[in-house]
C-alpha cells in the first residue's frame, strides 16, 4: 500500500469517526441542543458541535493505532503458531472471554442492590451480533479465513480501545464513546483490502 493509500485511509477514517460521533452525540441529547437553539444559544451550540467532532476524532485515532497494532500482532501470531487453526481457536476463546468479562466486570462495578445482570448483558450482545455480520461482510468480501480475525477485531480490539470509557456508567457516554471507535474500526476492516493492489498483496 503506498503512501497515498496510506493517508486516505488516515484522513477518511478520522473523518468518518469524528462525524459518527458527532451525529450520535447531538441524537443522544437533541432535545437539549434543540432548546438551546430556541433560546438563540447559538455559539453554545457551534462550541458543542467542535467538541462532539474533536471526541469522535480523538476516539478515532485511538481505533487507527488499535487497527495497526492487530494487523502486527496477527502476522507475528501466524508466525509463532504452526497453523492458522491454532490462532483462530484462540481468537475465539479470547472472543468468549472478553464478552463475558463485558457482563460480570461492569455488573460488578455498576449494579445496584436488586438490579440483575440482564441489563448488562446489551452492549456485549450489540457486540457480538455487530461483529458477527460485519466479519460476514468481510470473508464474502474476501475469503471465509477472514471471518474470525475481523470478529475478533471488532469484539476484542474495540473492547481494549473502548476500555477508558467503560470507567463510566453513563450510556450516553458510553455509546458516544463506543460510536466513532466501531465506525472507524468497521470501515478500516472493510476498506483495507480494497486499497491492497493484488501486485502489492503477493
Amino acid at each position: 500500500m503506498n503512501s497515498r493509500k496510506v493517508v486516505f485511509l488516515f484522513f477518511s477514517t478520522l473523518l468518518i469517526g469524528a462525524t459518527s460521533g458527532l451525529i450520535v452525540g447531538i441524537l443522544l441529547d437533541f432535545q437539549t441542543y434543540w432548546e438551546g437553539l430556541m433560546a438563540g444559544e447559538f455559539v453554545d451550540f457551534i462550541l458543542v458541535l467542535v467538541w462532539l467532532f474533536g471526541i469522535g476524532a480523538m476516539w478515532s485515532l485511538i481505533s487507527q493505532m488499535g487497527f495497526f497494532a492487530y494487523l502486527t500482532v496477527h502476522r507475528f501470531a501466524l508466525g509463532v503458531f504452526k497453523t492458522a487453526k491454532t490462532w483462530s481457536m484462540i481468537q475465539i476463546v479470547l472472543v468468549a472471554f472478553v464478552l463475558q468479562g463485558l457482563v460480570y466486570f461492569r455488573y460488578t462495578a455498576f449494579a445496584t442492590e436488586g438490579e440483575t445482570f440482564l441489563g448488562y448483558t446489551l452492549v456485549p450482545l450489540f457486540l457480538l451480533i455487530y461483529g458477527l455480520v460485519i466479519a460476514y461482510i468481510k470473508s464474502k468480501q474476501t475469503n471465509f479465513g477472514a471471518f474470525i480475525p475481523a470478529l475478533f477485531f471488532l469484539i476484542v480490539v474495540t473492547t481494549v480501545e473502548w476500555l477508558p470509557a467503560l470507567r463510566v456508567n453513563d450510556p450516553k457516554w458510553l455509546w458516544v464513546y463506543l460510536t466513532p471507535i466501531i465506525v472507524a474500526n468497521t470501515w478500516q476492516l472493510l476498506i483495507l483490502h480494497r486499497l491492497i493492489s493484488k501486485k502489492e498483496s503477493k
